[in-house]
């Protein structure tokens, strides 16, 4: 059993979509991590916000953040439903890895969880 990577994924949705659906991506993310081995840590929901620049004719969409230990053969998985997900306008992945980046992982998280609550 391989030990679990410390990783920060965030997805941007669409601004097009009602609040019901918009909750129900993120918790379809959030079971599909879950699902491809991912213990979810915490989540920073930033809500919707102006983009960089626009995408897919978007100028704003809306930001989640998921901290997340998991393994690296799940993330393709979880990678691949971004892509395949029309509702998801960009997407990334960080990977934490030395013990100063695990500590700052650490740090964000609990910050994280402390504004959800």
């Amino acid at each position: 059993m391989s030990k679990l990577k410390h990783y920060e994924t965030m997805f941007i949705l669409k601004p097009t979509l009602t609040e019901e659906e918009t909750v129900a991506q993120i918790e379809n993310f959030k079971a599909i991590i879950e699902k491809n081995g991912g213990e979810i840590a915490s989540t920073d929901d930033m809500g919707a916000r102006e983009l960089a620049y626009e995408i897919e004719k978007c100028k704003r969409g809306y930001y989640f953040v998921v901290y997340f230990k998991g393994n690296p053969a799940g993330i393709a998985e979880i990678e691949r439903n971004y892509r395949i997900n029309e509702n998801t306008l960009r997407f990334i992945f960080i990977k934490y890895e030395s013990k100063k980046e695990v500590a700052a992982w650490t740090k964000m998280s609990e910050e994280a969880a402390k504004k959800a609550n």
